[in-house]
């Protein structure tokens, strides 16, 4: 079964920008569609940007606004999420994860093999 984790996250502060990483355990997964997610305290998880699975494109939530972006490093079985001009609500659980559907969006019930997360607070 895929596994994948996530690290890197920590403090930023607002206007500040931070890179937390997802480490996957299958070479296979060079190729698969990874979604990254994340869930504040007492809300529900909410998609941030995923890859498309055939499109080979990125969906983008409306609240990025074009502060994130997905990288990729096959060398080392990581994908990567840098974030830019980070504000308070950034402040969340940090979550990737695999598509396992077709779906096009950034829908979690569309993704599975889910890290353990990793925080990311951003405050003064």
């Amino acid at each position: 079964q895929a596994q994948l984790a996530e690290f890197g996250g920590g403090l930023a502060q607002p206007g500040g920008s931070l890179i937390i990483a997802c480490v996957y355990s299958d070479r296979n997964m060079d190729r698969e569609a990874v979604g990254w997610f994340r869930q504040a305290p007492g809300k529900e998880r909410e998609g941030v940007l995923c890859e498309r699975r055939n499109a080979g494109d990125t969906y983008y939530e409306n609240f990025v606004r074009g502060r994130f972006t997905i990288s990729r490093d096959t060398t080392k079985s990581m994908v990567y999420l840098r974030m830019n001009s980070l504000e308070a609500d950034d402040t969340a659980m940090y979550y990737c994860a695999l598509r396992h559907t077709r779906g096009d969006d950034c829908e979690p019930a569309d993704f599975g093999s889910w890290g353990q997360g990793t925080q990311v607070i951003v405050s003064s």
